[in-house]
């Protein structure tokens, strides 16, 4: 960044945000940890710093610490449709808070006006009833190369 100042750097605030999503969709866990400080930084009263950390370890099925992050954004903001979207989820992978999770992303999904949050309750349902509650075959076995038989 050279010798910017940290208004200057603000601007590019939302870049630095979605650059860590995609680090983690990218499992550069590395690079999502320091978009995400930097984002803490420039506005550290804002939550999405959070929501990011968050999804990190959710990713990472890192499940109670992702909870714990998004019950933090929650607390200071309880309408905040991302963090509980992905609340939800880490539940529903958890055990004996499946049921719980599932019935908070089917409220979700009834009560947003957000196409996006829409979406994403709607992949994680299917999900979760592809590969939580029926107990189906997990996708790292289905894209297991099949073996031969003798």
């Amino acid at each position: 960044m050279g010798n910017k100042t940290i208004s200057e750097c603000d601007k590019d605030y939302f870049l630095f945000l979605e650059a860590g999503f995609v680090a983690v969709n990218n499992t550069d866990e590395d690079s999502a940890l320091k978009l995400f400080m930097a984002t803490q930084t420039l506005r550290p009263d804002n939550h999405f710093y959070k929501i990011g950390f968050g999804y990190m370890h959710m990713c990472k099925l890192e499940l109670k610490q992702a909870e714990e992050m998004f019950e933090s954004v929650l607390k200071a903001d309880p309408k905040n449709e991302m963090a509980m979207s992905f609340l939800a989820i880490c539940r529903s992978m958890m055990p004996g808070k499946v049921s719980e999770g599932e019935k908070m992303l089917e409220g979700i999904g009834k009560e947003s006006a957000d196409s996006d949050i829409k979406e994403l309750v709607n992949r994680s349902r299917d999900f979760i009833d592809k590969f939580v509650k029926k107990g189906s075959k997990s996708p790292m076995d289905i894209a297991k190369p099949k073996k031969k038989e003798e």
